[in-house]
């Protein structure tokens, strides 16, 4: 991912050890990242169990924000693809309880219906 991708809000597809690794303290037992995606300061990952958001704050980033969504609480999603003049696709999210929807966008490097299979993989179970 490069440095424009970032500053625009685009995500890129993590390194699944990668991330196991960085976040590994957030994990429950038993628990594992399976998809990871980030931005340049933030990011979001996909585990067995649930949905992490990671939200760095501040001008250094050094105070963080986890947010753990479980997968019950995802009451619907959509995405919305590239288009010919739009280059990035959305994935908006809604939580149960919260009427305003996570949104996340990304680079033509992501396949957005990847995305939102494995979110559809996880949310049907």
């Amino acid at each position: 991912m490069g440095l424009f991708d970032g500053l625009m809000g685009n995500a890129s597809k993590m390194d699944n050890a990668k991330a196991n690794q960085e976040f590994g303290l957030l994990l429950a037992p038993g628990e594992q990242i399976e998809h990871g995606y980030l931005l340049i300061r933030d990011g979001f990952l996909f585990t067995n169990k649930r949905l992490i958001l990671v939200d760095r704050q501040g001008m250094t980033g050094s105070k963080v924000e986890y947010h753990s969504i479980p997968y019950k609480s995802v009451v619907h999603f959509s995405i919305e693809t590239a288009g010919t003049f739009d280059l990035d696709a959305d994935l908006k999210i809604w939580i149960s309880g919260n009427p305003t929807p996570i949104q996340k966008t990304f680079n033509k490097k992501v396949n957005i219906y990847e995305v939102q299979g494995i979110l559809a993989q996880y949310v049907m179970r």
